[in-house]
């Protein structure tokens, strides 16, 4: 797949991690309904790779899926066998490398200015700017989009729905969005309110500024 153009043209990814499989799953099916396309099961959550695999086989080969959370070379090979077409990572490392040989696209975890330029080897496709908010918010991200004007940068971390607007107005391609947006859905919490939060999050992120 072409996470690049992904990210650029759909300005949103929502993160699933939950405790409880059958949710997590039926989360990951409600957010694909309501129109969110990328969508990264992480892998700390209970069962994720089954989740994956389930996820997958509703969703289709087409659907963009993601494995998060990828940090070792074994994680990546077992994302790749559950279906998943692209990984996310909280920063760089093996989990990077072993995805990319294995032709995944990569949402690679970065912190600092060093790291971005580290990252280049890594052949990343866009940044993940991991923890976003701890790091300066939308602040630090367009101070980053002096120096590296060409990245493009995910914000994740206590990404709400107004700083999903200040992200993307400060210059991010996309945002990265977990609790905000899942809320308690995967741990087996309302779908109908998922399904609600979903659409202020897809009407947020297409009124925002480009």
């Amino acid at each position: 797949m072409d996470l690049r153009a992904a990210l650029t043209t759909h300005r949103l990814v929502a993160i699933v991690r939950g405790d409880d499989p059958e949710a997590a799953l039926s989360t990951v099916l409600a957010l694909a309904a309501e129109g969110i396309e990328l969508i990264e099961v992480s892998l700390t959550a209970k069962d994720a790779l089954t989740v994956i695999e389930r996820a997958r086989q509703a969703l289709g080969p087409d659907r963009p899926l993601g494995a998060g959370t990828v940090l070792t070379a074994d994680d990546a090979r077992a994302a790749h066998r559950a279906g998943a077409d692209f990984a996310v990572t909280p920063a760089l490392g093996e989990g990077v490398c072993t995805a990319r040989e294995l032709g995944m696209p990569v949402l690679a975890g970065v912190m600092t200015p060093t790291e971005i330029v580290a990252a280049r080897a890594y052949d990343a496709a866009a940044l993940k700017i991991f923890p976003a908010a701890e790091a300066g918010g939308p602040g630090y991200l367009k101070a980053l989009r002096g120096p590296f004007p060409h990245e493009l940068f995910v914000p994740v971390g206590g990404v709400d729905e107004a700083a999903a607007r200040a992200y993307l107005a400060a210059g991010a391609t996309a945002v990265g969005v977990g609790s905000p947006l899942v809320g308690d859905a995967a741990d087996g919490g309302s779908v109908s309110a998922l399904r609600e939060r979903a659409r202020v999050f897809r009407a947020a992120v297409q009124k925002a500024t480009p």
